[in-house]
């Protein structure tokens, strides 16, 4: 991706942002890097390195497949060049998210999800009732070839009451304001793939 349409890219996520709170973007990432994310995130699932994620925070976080049924491993810099190339290239659409509409976001964080089959995320919001640093959240998909029929969409509800399904085809980035957009991610008939992360703004203690 160029300088030109990165930043193109970028103006066009914001604006949507700004102005309806949401927005869907195909093709974020150099189609090379979205393919190595896709292998890393294979690769970490067949070598065990994926946990059940968690429902809630804390001490009170618990595994309830019957809410949500997806396996996790958090992104730190270092693990992969993959990984420290879409790190940096969050980092890049944070600095633009402050520049434009002064949102104070500090930092992202991020991890893979593997969706089995059959696997789903029930209707929820991404802030925790005791901590509002989540502000915007971002979900990357890494499925080639994904085919409507095979399901698997982040459903978004949107303030009109309209629903808004977004496919998780390989590339596509879909943006959001954390606290204002409920969203459940639906049953899929094959593997589903993503990388899930939030910019946060400046809070008290770190999670």
């Amino acid at each position: 991706m160029t300088e030109s349409s990165q930043h193109h890219c970028f103006a066009s996520l914001i604006d949507d942002l700004a102005s309806r709170g949401w927005s869907q973007r195909a093709l974020f990432a150099p189609e090379l890097l979205t393919r190595e994310l896709a292998a890393e995130c294979r690769r970490r699932a067949q070598t065990g390195e994926l946990s059940a994620a968690g429902v809630g925070r804390g001490s009170a976080q618990q595994v309830q497949e019957g809410i949500r049924g997806d396996r996790i491993q958090w992104l730190e810099p270092g693990q992969s060049d993959a990984c420290d190339q879409y790190l940096q290239l969050m980092d890049g659409l944070r600095r633009a998210l402050n520049q434009a509409l002064y949102l104070g976001l500090e930092d992202y964080e991020s991890h893979f999800a593997c969706y089995a089959p059959g696997a789903y995320y029930q209707r929820h919001l991404d802030r925790f009732r005791d901590d509002d640093r989540r502000s915007v959240s971002a979900v990357f998909y890494l499925n080639e070839d994904w085919q409507a029929e095979q399901g698997g969409a982040l459903r978004l509800y949107l303030a009109d009451g309209r629903e808004h399904d977004v496919l998780p085809q390989a590339g596509t980035l879909a943006l959001f304001l954390s606290a204002e957009m409920p969203h459940e991610v639906l049953p899929a008939t094959r593997e589903r793939l993503s990388l899930t992360g939030w910019f946060r703004r400046r809070g008290g203690d770190p999670i």
